[in-house]
């Protein structure tokens, strides 16, 4: 019995000897933790960028300075118009399921065509003008 106590001493004091630098980091690293708990982080500064030079208007974007063609010109624009000729007083959310599209697109392209002229609001409904 005393020959596997020695051997089982030996063992933990082997294994211990084994695992001492290991304990020996994990203090050191919780107390680097700890100190860096009080620290706060600077935000990484941002690369400077060098503003970009606007190109001039083109013909195809109206003279608005936006980039591809003009608001309410699309397939989209023309399909709206097409409905509230044919249905006047006609509302958005109408239109958006006629057209199977989300709502939020059509807020920006009526009045897009009303500046046209070629619509006008009533209320919460739609008609096309005698022009359009």
């Amino acid at each position: 019995m005393t020959d596997f106590l020695d051997e089982k001493r030996q063992e933990i004091a082997s294994r211990l000897k084994e695992l001492a630098p290991l304990v020996e980091e994990y203090h050191k690293l919780e107390a680097a933790l700890q100190a860096l708990d009080g620290v706060r982080a600077a935000p990484a500064p941002s690369p400077a960028r060098a503003p970009r030079a606007r190109k001039a208007a083109s013909g195809t974007d109206s003279g608005t300075g936006r980039r591809g063609r003009p608001k309410g010109s699309g397939p989209r624009a023309n399909e709206a118009l097409t409905l509230v000729k044919e249905k006047p007083g006609i509302t958005i959310p109408e239109l958006a399921d006629a057209m199977g599209i989300k709502q939020n697109y059509l807020y920006r392209v009526l009045p897009g065509l009303q500046k046209e002229g070629l619509v006008r609001k009533e209320g919460r409904g739609w008609h096309a003008l005698e022009a359009a």
